[in-house]
């Protein structure tokens, strides 16, 4: 389970905020698909990432609250928190990342394809992007790795 959090939030805050999330998720997703049971039984790894600022004023939005916008347009499912003792701002955002996405030993990036957009690259990149699932696989490692831990 990945998650973003606030910056300027102490570390165990920010933990406490994404375990608030993956509370969330949990009761959201139960009906839905076996993906959080599995990840609950089997992995229960947690990686909390810088997500940057919080700010819900439209013109000015935090960094966190627009890689949730960036998220939702990819199609990833999340589940968010905003707390209650800090004006409701959101202070999590929490989703599932498949090994595909980040078993980069299982799953290398061949030479010479380089992360970054998609468009314009080789029939051979595509045939490989498809073989570890397709756009939303290459386009969330590409989304990660702008990330440091919290």
């Amino acid at each position: 389970m990945y998650g973003l959090v606030p910056y300027n939030l102490s570390p165990i805050q920010q933990g406490i905020q994404f375990g608030h999330a993956v509370v969330e998720y949990g009761l959201r997703n139960q009906d839905e698909s076996n993906d959080f049971l599995d990840w609950a039984k089997n992995d229960k790894t947690f990686i909390i990432l810088n997500g940057g600022t919080t700010n819900d004023k439209q013109g000015s939005l935090g960094t966190l609250n627009t890689h949730l916008q960036t998220l939702r347009s990819m199609g990833i499912k999340v589940a968010t928190f905003n707390e209650p003792d800090l004006g409701d701002q959101l202070t999590a955002v929490i989703f599932l990342v498949d090994e595909r996405v980040w078993d980069e030993v299982k799953y290398p990036t061949p030479p010479p394809f380089t992360e970054g957009d998609i468009d314009g690259q080789t029939e051979d990149f595509y045939n490989w992007v498809d073989s570890i699932g397709g756009d939303n696989i290459w386009n969330l490692r590409v989304f990660l790795k702008q990330f440091k831990l919290a």
